[in-house]
């Protein structure tokens, strides 16, 4: 399975991300718009769409399916279920990026903030230093 990944541009938290794609999700499936359908669109459909906050994976929502949008632009269709991941790293970046599975982080389970897990606010730290 692939996955893409994307800055949640604007949002500053996983709780206004989640009120946002919920808000949006009253008119039907969430639509993402972008410049140019992705090669492997077709290996995309039924992956997750992981979102980045403060240079950190920290949550993902499935991808339903790609449509053309009236503006010559491509929508990506993503469900309005925004399901929280095991905090990692990553670099920002502009526009949609390819994720392979085995290197998307596992979802959220209860307990995960015990134990090994490093804080999201100081992994993105440590992501924009360089340093992860």
């Amino acid at each position: 399975m692939l996955h893409l990944t994307k800055v949640a541009f604007g949002c500053d938290s996983l709780e206004f991300l989640t009120a946002r794609i919920s808000a949006r999700a009253e008119a039907g499936p969430v639509r993402l718009t972008t410049r140019y359908r992705p090669k492997r669109h077709e290996e995309l459909v039924g992956g997750s769409l992981y979102w980045i906050l403060k240079h950190t994976l920290v949550a993902r929502s499935e991808i339903l399916g790609f449509s053309d949008s009236e503006d010559g632009r491509i929508d990506i269709l993503v469900a309005s279920v925004v399901i929280p991941v095991r905090p990692m790293a990553r670099r920002a970046h502009q526009g949609w990026r390819y994720l392979e599975a085995d290197a998307a982080p596992p979802d959220w389970q209860p307990g995960d903030e015990e134990g090994d897990t490093m804080p999201a606010e100081l992994a993105g730290r440590l992501a924009a230093m360089g340093l992860l």
